[in-house]
């Protein structure tokens, strides 16, 4: 089954999203079976050789943002899809509340520290949108100083993607049903139950805020160099299947290259 996951799914700049026009149960036609084992296997075996060259060409790396509610599967998109990849090359950052030094600079400081290498991956577990979701939603800064944010963050993004740094934003998109049932699940797993919170349930009363922040988040930061992708994650598996083929998909359109030798091969000797 031929799907350009990448145009099914990307938010096209200037586009007013609303989400409850995307279905987080969405599959785009796809069944849970050997096809789609198949299919992510490829893309995934795909993805392992497409970083090596990336390193190799060392003259671009490659930002992936995931972003979503609790319980939207980003610790498990992560796993999955970035199963194959050489760890050397691929580092994962958690953004949490900021420490007092990372308080004492501009919300986009310890984020830029954080931008990967030329020839690495970098994934954002969280990221700088937090600045626009929760310190929006919870009032954590005033609302003239929260809605500059946004041309602030496309500005920061134009100049990572003028220097080579190309940029992938997936919003897992899940129902608020299938989040109980995961919160449930975890209560329900005695191997999962440490990653429960009350403050995962308190935040469930924030759903329509947060649908609100995400909207305009999405709606203003989506741009053609650094585009949004709203991910369906109801299906765990579709959501891996979906991530991996953008990402491949990405990296297939930047036409990386081995450089020449750094010697001339044919002058070497052997003794």
């Amino acid at each position: 089954m031929a799907t350009n996951f990448s145009k099914e799914l990307i938010i096209k700049p200037g586009h007013t999203v609303q989400l409850r026009k995307f279905d987080p149960g969405d599959t785009l036609g796809w069944d849970k079976g050997h096809a789609t084992k198949a299919s992510l296997a490829k893309a995934l075996e795909k993805l392992d050789k497409l970083q090596y060259l990336m390193y190799a060409d060392h003259k671009h790396a490659l930002l992936v943002v995931f972003q979503g509610l609790d319980g939207a599967g980003k610790d498990g998109t992560i796993r999955h899809v970035m199963s194959g990849v050489n760890p050397q090359g691929c580092r994962v950052t958690s953004f949490k509340p900021p420490s007092p030094e990372e308080a004492a600079h501009d919300f986009l400081w310890s984020v830029h520290q954080a931008v990967p290498p030329y020839g690495d991956f970098g994934i954002f577990n969280r990221s700088h949108y937090e600045d626009v979701l929760i310190v929006r939603v919870h009032n954590m800064v005033p609302k003239d100083v929260w809605s500059e944010r946004y041309e602030q963050i496309n500005r920061f993004e134009a100049i990572l993607d003028k220097n080579n740094v190309r940029i992938l934003k997936f919003f897992l998109h899940i129902s608020k049903d299938e989040q109980k049932k995961r919160f449930m699940e975890r209560i329900d797993d005695p191997d999962k139950r440490w990653k429960i919170s009350q403050a995962d349930f308190d935040e469930r009363k924030f759903w329509d805020e947060y649908t609100q922040a995400y909207e305009d988040a999405l709606t203003r930061c989506s741009t053609k160099r650094a585009p949004w992708f709203v991910i369906p994650a109801d299906k765990k598996w579709f959501r891996n299947l979906a991530v991996s083929h953008i990402i491949v998909e990405t990296l297939e359109e930047m036409r990386l290259k081995f450089p020449p030798p750094a010697i001339d091969v044919k002058k070497l000797k052997w003794r």
